[in-house]
C-alpha cells in the first residue's frame, strides 16, 4: 500500500514556479524561433468513454514553417489531412475533399492551435489560460480556451515537452472530457523539405 501511494505521489503533477515557467517559456522559443520544417512519426490515441480500448492510429507529420502541416495516417487506414493556406484538405484514401477554414473562426483558430503546437510556440496566446506543470521529469503546459465558442470544442489543450524544449505530446481535450492523445517519435527538424509533400 505505501509503495502504491509513494508511486502515485511520485507520478503527481507539480505547479511550476513562475522562474521555472519562465525558463521552459524561453526555451521553447528559442528552440520555436530556429524551426523551419518538422518531420516526425506520431501514434494517436482516441479516447470514448464507452469504449474499454483506445481507438489506435499510426501515422507521419510533416511541418514546414509558416504554416504547412500534414498528418498522413498509415495504420489502420490511410488517410491524410492538410492544413495549408487557410484550407484544409482531406484525402480519405483517394476520395478528396477540401474546406475554407479562413471563413470559420472555430476551424481557422484550430489550425492556428494546432501548427503552434507542433511547433511549441504559443505561449502569447491571449485566447487561453495557461498554466504549468512538471511531470516525470517532463514539463506540460495546458492552455484552456477563454472563448467561450471555441470551448465548446476543446476544452483543455495539453502539451508535454522534453528537456530540449521539444514537444512530445498534444493531447485535445473536448467537454466531455473524451480526448484524443498524439506522441511523437523520431522527430527531425530543419532538413530540406520539398512542397512536394504538401501537394494536395
Amino acid at each position: 500500500m505505501l509503495l502504491i501511494v509513494c508511486g502515485t505521489i511520485l507520478n503527481a503533477q507539480t505547479k511550476m514556479s513562475t522562474s521555472e515557467a519562465s525558463a521552459i517559456k524561453a526555451a521553447v522559443k528559442a528552440l520555436s524561433d530556429k524551426t523551419e520544417t518538422i518531420t516526425a512519426d506520431f501514434v494517436q490515441y482516441k479516447h470514448l468513454d464507452f469504449l474499454s480500448k483506445d481507438i489506435e492510429s499510426n501515422g507521419k507529420l510533416a511541418f514546414k514553417s509558416p504554416s504547412m502541416v500534414k498528418w498522413e495516417y498509415v495504420k489502420p487506414f490511410a488517410y491524410s489531412v492538410l492544413f495549408k493556406n487557410e484550407t484544409l484538405f482531406i484525402n480519405d484514401n483517394g476520395n478528396k475533399s477540401d474546406m475554407d477554414m479562413g471563413s470559420n473562426k472555430i476551424f481557422k483558430q484550430l489550425n492556428q492551435l494546432i501548427t503552434a503546437s507542433i511547433k511549441g510556440d504559443m505561449f502569447d496566446a491571449s485566447e487561453f489560460e495557461v498554466s504549468y506543470f512538471k511531470t516525470d521529469g517532463n514539463s506540460e503546459v495546458h492552455f484552456n480556451p477563454k472563448d467561450k465558442q471555441f470551448a465548446e470544442f476543446i476544452k483543455s489543450f495539453h502539451i508535454t515537452f522534453n528537456t530540449k524544449g521539444e514537444v512530445q505530446e498534444v493531447k485535445m481535450i473536448e467537454p466531455s472530457d473524451d480526448y484524443t492523445q498524439i506522441v511523437f517519435s523520431n522527430r527531425t527538424t530543419n532538413q530540406p523539405l520539398s512542397d512536394a509533400v504538401f501537394a494536395q
